[in-house]
């Protein structure tokens, strides 16, 4: 049985879902800690995704469905508390009686400066016993060395330029670290894309896979200028907590299981199949929060919630899949999914979870 010293996924990661009110200054509380990286999604209307962190400070949003550059709303998420965090009138935030997800993950709060690589200018927020840490670095022309402070190897790594548009390029989930996904696109799996060898590649320069301390990355390969910031967002997989990977589709409504070692609080899947474009399907246990009925948002585009074909059990050891959605159990497709624990199996206290 899973075994993990997290006995309490949401000490690291929840949902919270909130009404807005478009009132200046509103708190939103329930998280259950101070977060670090906060997602937000209007369910309802058509608004684009917005990302906070602790590292760029309140109020500086990306869109991840976006290649736009960081925008400074002042109306936006501007800051957090020890149980939620506060917004302003910004619809993308606080509209007024539209239903809205926000994703919680906690880091080591603004973090601190970190000259253990190469890259100048590198704070770095991180969370070890989670496997969850932020990076801020500025890019060069060259290949540098990122520290992420994780201990271990990442199995999944998102980044992305601030000062200028530039795609999130996302790495990991046991494919190959030549290869990336672009986060705010449905788009294939770029396995040639990311330079041709050596120390262009974005995540494996000079041949070099991240290691338990280092990101060896080339700014060039994905900058539209070597001076820009960038922010990275590193998850290492923890036993009981988080599981970063791939399954193949069967297609058809007795879809295949997925085995995580917890209960689900958190699916996001991507096809991932040779020259196979499809969404970034990003599900959760409080959106509807019962089997078969659980709605998803897509992270590349700014469409409403979606409750269509493509639904999904989650168990109290992994997900099953319970339809033959063309993105996410295409038959013979590799799909790569991400997946955060409401709760393990089985805790250090040997207290087992039970299925929805």
């Amino acid at each position: 049985m899973a075994y993990t010293t997290i006995n309490k996924s949401t000490d690291h990661f929840n949902t919270l879902l909130y009404t807005g009110n478009k009132t200046a200054n509103t708190t939103i509380s329930g998280v259950g800690f101070q977060s670090d990286f906060t997602w937000i999604k209007s369910r309802t209307t058509g608004e684009n995704h917005h990302a906070f962190d602790a590292l760029r400070g309140g109020g500086n949003r990306l869109y991840p469905n976006l290649s736009n550059q960081q925008s400074n709303i002042s109306t936006t998420l501007t800051s957090w508390t020890s149980d939620g965090f506060v917004t302003g009138t910004d619809d993308g935030t606080n509209a007024s009686g539209q239903n809205f997800a926000s994703w919680n993950w906690k880091a080591n709060g603004a973090g601190s400066s970190n000259s253990s690589g190469t890259a100048t200018y590198c704070t770095v927020s991180a969370n070890t016993t989670a496997g969850f840490s932020i990076v801020k670095w500025r890019s060069a022309s060259g290949a540098i060395t990122v520290p992420h402070g994780l201990g271990v190897a990442p199995k999944v790594i998102i980044m992305k330029e601030i000062e200028d548009s530039g795609n999130w390029i996302v790495g990991g989930f046991g494919l190959d670290w030549n290869g990336y996904f672009i986060l705010s696109a449905n788009s294939a799996f770029y396995n040639s894309g990311d330079a041709s060898s050596g120390s262009g590649r974005m995540f494996k320069a000079g041949g070099t896979e991240p290691t338990s301390t280092l990101l060896h990355t080339n700014g060039s390969a994905y900058m539209s200028s070597t001076s820009n910031n960038v922010i990275g967002y590193f998850f290492a997989e923890k036993q009981g907590y988080s599981k970063f990977g791939s399954y193949v589709g069967n297609g058809n409504a007795d879809g295949p299981f997925i085995y995580t070692g917890f209960k689900p609080a958190f699916v996001m899947a991507k096809y991932a199949a040779s020259g196979g474009t499809g969404s970034w399907h990003m599900y959760d246990n409080k959106r509807k929060g019962y089997n078969t009925e659980n709605d998803y948002v897509q992270a590349n585009t700014a469409s409403t919630e979606n409750s269509d074909t493509d639904q999904v059990d989650f168990l109290s050891n992994g997900f099953k899949w319970r339809a033959n959605g063309s993105e996410t159990n295409t038959s013979g497709g590799t799909i790569t999914y991400m997946a955060f624990a409401e709760a393990p199996l089985v805790g250090s206290n040997n207290v087992p979870c039970t299925a929805r």
